[in-house]
């Protein structure tokens, strides 16, 4: 598995979540109170960007007539057909034995971890043809 640093804690606050491609893979990062997931931006049902729905909680009922909200704003609900998913883990509430987001572990590390490495950096050859007029202003 290979670490990839996406931000400083602070630029993701609570009820944020940051849109990422990480080697070809659409995915967003999501800070719910304080704590951070990873969920592929592709729904399982149809392909549709899964992560740009809006964040709801889950309406759940112990008798009729009684409705009680939990989960608020821990559950993403597909833009396309309204399929809902569980930002924590994935699974899906529309049909949990086949669907499942793919999740990914997000953990907070403090700077002086990150800046340790190892990092690989990729190098680009240049090569000057000739001789350029440069200004100083």
């Amino acid at each position: 598995m290979v670490r990839h640093v996406i931000a400083p804690v602070d630029e993701l606050p609570p009820g944020t979540r940051k849109f990422l491609d990480i080697d070809g893979r659409p995915i967003a990062i999501f800070n719910i109170k304080g704590e951070f997931f990873g969920l592929l931006n592709r729904c399982p049902h149809q392909g549709a960007a899964l992560c740009e729905g809006p964040l709801i909680g889950l309406a759940q009922s112990s008798s009729p007539g009684e409705i009680e909200y939990t989960k608020l704003g821990e559950i993403i609900r597909c833009p396309w057909h309204g399929w809902e998913f569980d930002i924590r883990t994935g699974q899906s509430y529309c049909d949990p034995k086949r669907f499942r987001a793919r999740a990914y572990p997000v953990n907070v590390e403090p700077g002086s971890a990150v800046v340790k490495g190892p990092y690989v950096a990729e190098t680009i050859a240049v090569s000057v043809e000739s001789d350029y007029v440069v200004v100083d202003l």
